[in-house]
Order: C-alpha cells, then sequence, then structure tokens
C-alpha cells in the first residue's frame, strides 16, 4: 500500500480532512497528517487565510517540508487548497517522490524550479466553476502540468464551490466527493 503525507487547506486541520486521512487508512495506506496551523482551526475561511497570510506562505510551507524530513522519501504528496503549495513543491523538488493528488489548487510548475517531474504521476480535482480554483488560474497550471508531464489527470466537477472535499464544512458536495474518493483510491493502488 501507498504512504501518503497529507496537508490540509486554510480553514486549518479539519473534521473533514482527518475524516479523509482515515478513509485512506482504512484501505490500508500509511497516512501522514501534519498541522500546518499548530493547532489553530478556523470556522471561516478567511480567517484562516489570513492566520497564513500573517504566518507566511513561506512559513506554511516550511513547515509542510519539515514534515517530511523524518518519512520515507517514497511518498504519495496530497494538498487540498493552501496545503498544496508544500505538497506540490514537494512532489516537484523531494527525490523518491511517488506521486501527488492536488485538491483545488495548483500552482505553475515553474514555481518549483521548472517542470513537473516525468517520473512522478499527478492527480488533480477541482470543481469548474470554483472561483479560487477555475477563477484564479490555477486550473490553467493544472492544464499545463497535464500537458507536460508524462502522467498526469485532471478531473473537473461541476459547481463552483471551494473545499468540496472536506465533509465537515458547509461546501460539502457529497457525490462529487465520492468521485473523487474512487479516483483517488484507483491512482494510490497504482503509484503503491
Amino acid at each position: 500500500m501507498a504512504e501518503v503525507l497529507v496537508f490540509h487547506h486554510g480553514h486549518g486541520l479539519t473534521a473533514g480532512i482527518r475524516e479523509f486521512a482515515e478513509h485512506l487508512r482504512q484501505a490500508g495506506h500509511t497516512v501522514h497528517l501534519p498541522d500546518l496551523y499548530e493547532g489553530l482551526v478556523f470556522d471561516n475561511l478567511e480567517e484562516g487565510m489570513a492566520y497564513a497570510e500573517n504566518a507566511g506562505f513561506d512559513t506554511i510551507t516550511a513547515r509542510g517540508t519539515a514534515a517530511a524530513e523524518e518519512l520515507p522519501a517514497e511518498l504519495v504528496y496530497i494538498g487540498f487548497s493552501l496545503g498544496v503549495l508544500p505538497a506540490q513543491k514537494l512532489a516537484q523538488t523531494r527525490p523518491g517522490a511517488r506521486g501527488a493528488l492536488l485538491f483545488e489548487a495548483c500552482v505553475p510548475a515553474s514555481e518549483f524550479g521548472g517542470a513537473w517531474p516525468q517520473d512522478v504521476p499527478v492527480q488533480i480535482h477541482g470543481m469548474d466553476a470554483d472561483p479560487f480554483f477555475a477563477g484564479e488560474d490555477d486550473v490553467d497550471a493544472a492544464r499545463a502540468i497535464v500537458r507536460t508531464a508524462a502522467d498526469a489527470e485532471l478531473f473537473l466537477y461541476p459547481g463552483d464551490r471551494h473545499l468540496f472535499t472536506d465533509s465537515s464544512l458547509p461546501s460539502h458536495e457529497e457525490q462529487a466527493t465520492r468521485q473523487v474518493n474512487l479516483r483517488v483510491l484507483g491512482f494510490l493502488d497504482r503509484v503503491k
């Protein structure tokens, strides 16, 4: 089975992210779930993002990188929205990466030193009218990775919700999340 490192979104380490991690554990995968917010969880995304901006996005990414240092190199990196920053950085720059799953965010591969590594499979998931993912060029960065990487998939789901995969948030969309979970488990079975 795969060993994965999961990075939470801007609300913090919510019950929905913990539930996602438990779903992977029940499927037999080893899951590491660091808290990039040092115990803080925000009900409001704007407050959570204000915390991240105040701490510094480089600091949040560095916390994610530090969480990986004590773990084996052969990891699948998973990031939700803000958590995509450390997940994508590690997948692109840390030797041994087995894959990446990026949810509701994506940055240009050039942000982390160039093209997507050809030996690192990646899946990117987001809603086609999400104002953050589709409205802020993240989907364009995802499409560029899919065009240039050897093993990359972009899955767009109908809707305008951000953080639709987190079952503990009002933005949760159950049907799309079921599709995501099936695709994630298939991906992890393939890259283990």
